[in-house]
């Protein structure tokens, strides 16, 4: 079992910056793509980046420039450093993670939490 847990959300100012973290723990797994989804309110859930193991990355066109994804694959631990933030930009915050078991090679997708962004204008 891998659990994903994120810190670093919170209020900001237009304009303004967060660094989100996402932290996988458990045993017997390595992690693929690493993801950063968000959620508005009434709004489906959207992608706003992702990662491969070996550090790829794409963004949706509504964060390019603005986000930056990164990872530390041993600390298993995905960031999203967002500046300029605006009130858009206001969600929940998840990451997401493909992991594949060691012993079975089974592929499996987890979630985090998940983290409030607020941004006032």
């Amino acid at each position: 079992q891998v659990q994903l847990v994120e810190s670093g959300g919170g209020l900001v100012q237009a304009g303004g910056s967060l660094r989100l973290s996402c932290a996988a723990s458990g045993r017997g797994f390595s992690i693929g793509p690493m993801c950063w989804y968000r959620q508005a309110p009434g709004e489906q859930r959207e992608l706003v980046a992702v990662i491969t193991s070996g550090g790829s990355a794409n963004y949706a066109d509504s964060v390019k420039c603005r986000f930056t994804i990164s990872r530390d694959n041993a600390k298993n631990t995905v960031y999203l450093q967002m500046d300029s933030l605006k009130p858009e930009d206001t969600a929940v915050y998840y990451c997401n993670a493909e992991t594949r078991t060691t012993a079975t090679m089974r592929l499996k997708n987890y979630w985090g939490q998940g983290t409030q962004v607020t941004v006032s204008s």
